[in-house]
């Protein structure tokens, strides 16, 4: 069983390597470190800094080395966080201490969601039907933006050599993103939003006609849909099952239906060419949820061509914690790895006692590994509910 905790390289600057690995491994009883390696912008509250109480990071930046010549020539290219170079390579720093009888080291890596990038370059960002650009999601369709996740993946995995690298964002992104102060006074239904977050950019329309699809088609039917709910004074909707059936709600409009059967070719591709870049020694995992077709990616292809899934249980209860698990089992079979992923936030996670409840529901369903998000976002006596969940767990089997 594999025992992480998600972590940003800022929090273990704040408090220092050793005090976070005896956080880690001492109180928390945990024995890997999954690090942020690739991340976007945000503001942090920082409940366990002796530095400060906020933390701004820069947009779309990584957080360790690059190797020069991997990128040579190539269209997108990352930037360097200021961290880095100001606080330390904490990659670096985590495997070394792994070799020195420390945690195993996971790479997170956010691979499309890039604002930065895509302002940069917003030829390659997925397009609403309208040709409305999302400048926070690179297209997995889009060659450049492919060979920018493809080359992140073997830079980190050759040039580090973590244990394990967790893929987030390979995929189409949603429309309802979090972006800054976003404005929706229409009210969109989940089908409507979900139109808004399918990508009809000209990357998307040439790989879709090469495969015989009609995107032009798709791209009318998707337009009248949204055209319509814009129209309407209350929402109504169309598809009353949508929740249910997702993609298959939309049959009765074939172009349309057959553009969104297509679309998890550019995503399941892109995760062929990710495990094909990265270095044998490190496993491939992608992290998810259970509805993740409304991104384009198809969870059975990416547990086949990847070491495994990474599943996460938000806002679950036990009983659906246990249901995700199998879930998830039933689609990596026995021998790839299947863990669910948990978030310490309260009131989701109110004691000790309602993580306890949602680690036991996984560990007797069967899983391989549990991680924990994030360290550097709750308060330190959190990392108590973790042993104790853990505890309990290990009661369970190995």
């Amino acid at each position: 069983m594999q025992r992480s905790i998600w972590t940003y390289p800022w929090d273990i600057q704040d408090v220092g390597l050793p005090a976070f690995l005896r956080d880690v491994t001492e109180r928390a009883g945990l024995d890997m470190v999954s690090l942020a390696t690739s991340y976007h912008a945000g503001r942090f509250l920082q409940p366990r800094s002796p530095r400060r109480k906020a933390y701004f990071p820069e947009d779309g930046t990584v957080y360790y080395r690059p190797d020069p010549m991997l990128w040579e020539g190539a269209p997108i290219r990352p930037l360097v966080a200021r961290n880095l170079e100001e606080g330390g390579d904490m990659l670096a720093a985590l495997c070394e201490a792994r070799e020195q009888g420390g945690p195993a080291v996971s790479a997170w890596t956010v691979c499309l969601h890039n604002t930065r990038l895509g302002m940069l370059h917003p030829g390659e960002v997925t397009r609403t039907a309208f040709g409305d650009p999302n400048l926070y999601a690179l297209c997995p369709s889009s060659p450049a933006a492919r060979r920018y996740v493809t080359t992140l993946v073997r830079d980190i995995t050759s040039g580090y050599q973590p244990d394990r690298l967790e893929l987030e964002s390979p995929n189409f992104m949603g429309f309802a993103h979090g972006y800054h102060h976003e404005k929706d006074g229409v009210g969109l239904l989940p089908e409507e939003e979900f139109l808004l977050s399918v990508c009809f950019c000209r990357h998307c329309e040439v790989r879709a006609s090469r495969a015989g699809v009609d995107s032009v088609g798709a791209r009318r039917a998707a337009q009248r849909f949204i055209a319509e709910a814009c129209e309407r004074a209350v929402p109504q909707t169309q598809l009353p099952d949508f929740a249910e059936r997702g993609v298959e709600a939309f049959q009765p409009w074939p172009a349309l239906y057959e553009f969104l059967l297509w679309r998890t070719e550019p995503v399941t591709s892109l995760l062929a060419e990710i495990a094909e870049a990265a270095d044998p020694a490190t496993k491939i995992v992608l992290i998810d949820l259970p509805e993740a077709w409304a991104g384009g990616v198809d969870l059975r292809e990416a547990a086949r061509l990847l070491d495994g899934l990474l599943l996460c249980a938000y806002d679950r209860t036990p009983q659906a914690v246990a249901d995700l698990a199998r879930f998830g089992r039933e689609l990596v079979g026995p021998d790839r790895f299947m863990g669910i992923g948990y978030r310490l936030f309260y009131p989701e996670m109110a004691s000790a006692g309602d993580l306890t409840a949602r680690v036991e529901a996984a560990c007797e369903a069967g899983v391989d590994g549990l991680n924990f998000y994030n360290y550097g976002l709750v308060p330190a006596a959190r990392l108590d509910w973790v042993r104790e969940a853990l505890e309990g767990e290990r009661t369970l089997g190995p």
